[in-house]
């Protein structure tokens, strides 16, 4: 039965699945808060919202199946995340979904808000807060491959630095170095500045103040980042932005005197999940589910 429902819920048509959903229970006291990514990015956008809703019962899913959506064509995504975020939302009841993945949220966004009848929070790139921030009116967007050309992005640049020289950069390399270290592997200094060198051969690159962390995998290496730019630099995020507003469509709701322990779903079981356990127990995630 659960086998032919996972089936249903990926080819179900919108319509179907959102009406299907309309029908689930009334929120609760214990409903969560579900994070998704493709990975374990989105864990830097966790620790913003534990920071604000400590009471908060966290799912956190990563799509390790399909990991990393920057190397996913706009098409897969935008089939795969609506559908994938049903099946979530059957399953834990959240009161609030955060698309914790800038490369998820650029292209399916409007897509999971048209499936699911539920608040969905999306990650916009920092292009904003970095421009207003800039000195020297000139920015770089350091992203994945898919996020850094998105006509999202090219909105945020239109509307928020029209007047700043903009650079962006795609780095799958630095994704792959924020999952090893949070599996153990330290990322090697010359290897974050091997990924972010592109950016400053750039021209006009020598005037960049603001380096915008357009992946939720990259605040994760942000000392490594640091260390490999050029002083003087800042790097935004878009994580204490994506909290706050978390809060503010979850106030006045009823919250659990004690939080479950948070849990951790992924997509695929793999080997080297037992390595990602004290990083998932640091950010209150002491159960794993798969899916």
């Amino acid at each position: 039965m659960a086998t032919c429902r996972a089936v249903w819920m990926r080819l179900a048509p919108r319509s179907v699945l959102q009406k299907f959903l309309r029908a689930m229970p009334p929120l609760t006291a214990t409903a969560p808060v579900l994070v998704f990514d493709s990975g374990v990015g989105g864990l830097s956008v966790l620790a913003e919202i534990r920071g604000l809703l400590p009471q908060a019962p966290i799912v956190y899913a990563a799509d390790n199946a399909w990991h990393p959506y920057g190397q996913k064509s706009e098409h897969e995504i935008a089939a795969r995340v609506p559908a994938l975020l049903g099946r979530l939302a059957e399953r834990y009841h959240p009161r609030v979904i955060v698309i914790a993945c800038n490369t998820a949220a650029t292209i399916a966004l409007a897509d999971v808000r048209s499936a699911l009848d539920l608040p969905i929070v999306g990650t916009v790139p920092a292009v904003k807060p970095a421009a207003l921030a800039s000195v020297n009116r000139a920015i770089a967007v350091l992203g994945t491959a898919a996020t850094v050309r998105q006509p999202y992005v090219d909105r945020l640049v239109a509307e928020f630095a029209s007047d700043c020289l903009v650079i962006r950069h795609g780095s799958p390399e630095l994704v792959a170095l924020a999952e090893a270290k949070l599996r153990g592997t330290p990322a090697p200094a010359d290897a974050v500045a091997a990924a972010v060198a592109p950016i400053f051969a750039q021209p006009g690159a020598e005037r960049v103040d603001q380096v915008v962390l357009a992946c939720t995998h990259f605040p994760l290496l942000r000392d490594e980042l640091a260390a490999a730019c050029p002083p003087g630099v800042a790097l935004v995020d878009s994580g204490a932005g994506i909290a706050r507003r978390t809060v503010f469509l979850t106030q006045g709701q009823e919250w659990a005197d004690t939080p479950s322990d948070g849990i951790a779903v992924f997509t695929a079981n793999t080997p080297d999940l037992p390595l990602l356990m004290p990083a998932l127990n640091g950010y209150g995630l002491t159960r794993i589910d798969l899916l």
